[in-house]
């Protein structure tokens, strides 16, 4: 149930776009606080905002400032973020704990898509999806993106989930929640920085007007939790499976031998890759999200259609 009273700020263009009826497509903040170096992160916000806006929909980046839940950052409110010191990483556990100390918060998959919903935006564009980590039948380390993607009736499209997890067991997972997992052009998950995972997407979809009638149809049947639109990085841009593999290896030995866990992992092993691949793995991470946000622009477009 959504509550009346959340603490949701709009920014003048998403309220306006709402106001208008037009379609609004979420954008999560990690990207900005965890996910890139200054200035690749505002630059990347803003070109995949601008992204979003020449497929026909309207851009809502969100963030906890000031304790509320911000929906569509102007320029100045984007910068705040990405140079502020200290802006936790919020997932469903800790993001009311931000808005009630008024600490500034990025928001991960699970908390854009609660947001989202919240805001009643029905598609969310982001890089990749958070999974089950390497080691995890020890560690019981799995992402709370999973969970969810099982409960919270949010579009999510991504290049699949980081490929620096254990894919087949986050399929798996994915599955169990009732997650419909959707290649869009492709048979094969993606594995973000490379199209090829070797492991097959559940079904298929090759345009924005299938996948929203798709989301129709489960809307007509009561079916409550999101789904994920796997979609792969350009050609262009991937880095192939392969090459890719040796670096992950690496990073994974790194983080490990540095006693580093839970939330920590994920941006570590984004950073460390970035140096092993002498900044290919930046350059494919940006491709990746300004292509997921064309697409999920699109559906958006579909949807309001």
């Amino acid at each position: 149930m959504i509550s009346p009273s959340a603490p949701l700020v709009f920014g003048a263009e998403a309220a306006a776009a709402k106001a208008a009826g037009k379609p609004l497509v979420a954008l999560e903040s990690t990207i900005v606080t965890h996910g890139m170096p200054f200035p690749q992160n505002v630059e990347t916000a803003r070109a995949v905002e601008t992204v979003i806006r020449e497929a026909g929909a309207v851009p809502a980046t969100i963030a906890v400032l000031d304790g509320a839940i911000h929906v569509g950052l102007d320029a100045g409110t984007l910068d705040r973020l990405a140079r502020s010191v200290g802006v936790m990483k919020l997932s469903r556990a800790d993001l009311a704990f931000a808005v009630a100390t008024g600490r500034p918060g990025s928001t991960t998959v699970a908390a854009t898509m609660i947001a989202a919903r919240l805001a009643g935006i029905q598609v969310f564009a982001t890089g990749g999806i958070g999974g089950v980590h390497r080691g995890a039948e020890t560690t019981f380390d799995v992402s709370a993106d999973l969970e969810e993607l099982g409960r919270t009736s949010v579009t999510v499209v991504a290049a699949g989930a980081k490929a620096i997890l254990d894919l087949p067991k986050t399929l798996e997972v994915l599955e169990t929640r009732g997650v419909p997992v959707i290649g869009y052009g492709t048979d094969e998950f993606p594995a973000f920085w490379s199209r090829s995972s070797g492991l097959k997407a559940p079904l298929r979809a090759d345009t924005a007007g299938e996948i929203a009638a798709f989301l129709k149809a489960r809307a007509r049947l009561g079916l409550e939790g999101g789904v994920l639109v796997a979609n792969p990085v350009p050609v262009e841009a991937e880095i192939p499976a392969g090459e890719i593999a040796v670096h992950i290896e690496a990073a994974l030995a790194a983080a490990a031998a540095r006693g580093i866990t839970a939330k920590a992992v994920t941006p570590f092993l984004l950073g460390d890759m970035l140096e092993r691949t002498k900044g290919a793995s930046l350059a494919t991470n940006i491709a990746l999200v300004r292509n997921n946000a064309r697409v999920a622009a699109e559906i958006a477009v579909a949807l309001a259609g």
